[in-house]
């Protein structure tokens, strides 16, 4: 072969290895997005808004309506991370849309959303409390004093609750504070914290300066769970909004949650022999016996769950990108499943 047609062939490997690697990439690439797809929970869709309106009940005779929708921030990389997001309730792994508005927590009941925010700054970042009406739209906002951890709605969308942390940055370290707020969306009274609270331990007045107060949850307008820490001990606490008093009702109880029969709280417990890092575990406590018995889930749940229904929990663990939402079964059975990746501060409306 002379050197004319070893050029040519030379050439013609070339150009084919060029062809194999080209479609290597593609593949690759395409397997990629297939992969970043199904770990974000579906495409991200920056079409047509998301609401917070409770649907209408149905005509008699009418088809039912549609299971709702579940908005939650969605953590998905992209130009709509930390957006708040809509998919349809049935449907959680579908197309996203994307609101435009983003929140670093979120919960929402009633047509009414609470959107803690931050606010960058060129030195330092700011954060707020923001009131959304059912079209996303701002109602109010109010100032923060540290970093949102908690937020929640009560069930008529009128009380609206947050907690920051303004010390510290986490509930596992040993020394940290925090400030938790209620403000009444109709008559636009806040109470800027429950440390001015009258809470009764065993008969007696709480008088102490350790006290810290976190993770609201709303059985009416006037009536709420918490948790109160002091002394080296966290309490489930039962208060009044009206008469600003709180009485403890049993030890253990972090960020609680509330079901929609008023019967049960979802919380977080410190089990003891846990690592330090890791020390919680989700337990559902029935309030008429005030007696616990663990979920299924057996990973640490540094969160505030939610009810998806009467039955279940969706809550959040750590992600490929930030958290990932997780459902158990309230009453022990079962086992943890995926709910839906990359997403954060998750709310059922229907």
């Amino acid at each position: 072969m002379g050197v004319r047609g070893r050029l040519l062939v030379l050439v013609a490997c070339v150009a084919v290895l060029a062809c194999v690697a080209g479609a290597a990439v593609w593949h690759a690439s395409a397997r990629a997005d297939r992969r970043n797809q199904v770990q974000a929970g579906g495409p991200v869709v920056h079409a047509g808004p998301v609401s917070l309106a409770p649907a209408a009940a149905p005509a008699a005779g009418a088809a039912a309506p549609a299971a709702g929708t579940l908005v939650f921030r969605s953590m998905a990389w992209g130009p709509h991370r930390d957006e708040l997001t809509g998919v349809p309730a049935g449907a959680p792994n579908g197309p996203r849309t994307a609101s435009g508005v983003k929140c670093l927590r979120f919960y929402a009941a009633g047509g009414t959303g609470i959107c803690l925010q931050a606010v960058r700054g060129a030195v330092d970042d700011s954060y707020r409390a923001v009131v959304l009406d059912a079209r996303l739209r701002t109602v109010r906002t109010v100032a923060l004093a540290g970093i949102p951890t908690r937020a929640r709605v009560s069930p008529s969308g009128r009380m609206v609750a947050w907690t920051v942390f303004v010390g510290g940055d986490s509930y596992a370290v040993g020394a940290f504070s925090t400030r938790t707020s209620i403000l009444d969306t109709r008559t636009g009274v806040l109470q800027s914290t429950l440390e001015d609270y009258d809470v009764t331990r065993d008969g007696h007045r709480v008088r102490a300066a350790d006290v810290n107060f976190w993770g609201v949850t709303f059985a009416d307008d006037t009536h709420f769970y918490a948790t109160l820490a002091t002394g080296g001990h966290t309490y489930l606490i039962h208060g009044d909004t009206t008469t600003r008093t709180a009485v403890t009702l049993r030890t253990n109880v972090e960020c609680p949650s509330l079901s929609p029969d008023g019967t049960r709280i979802a919380f977080k417990k410190r089990v003891p022999g846990l690592s330090s890092d890791a020390p919680w575990r989700l337990y559902v406590l029935d309030l008429a016996t005030l007696r616990d018995h663990p979920t299924a889930e057996t990973r640490d749940v540094d969160d505030q769950a939610v009810w998806s229904d009467g039955h279940t929990l969706a809550y959040a663990l750590p992600g490929d990108y930030g958290s990932d939402l997780y459902t158990v079964p309230a009453d022990g059975s079962g086992a943890p499943r995926l709910l839906t990746a990359s997403a954060l501060s998750p709310a059922w409306i229907r």
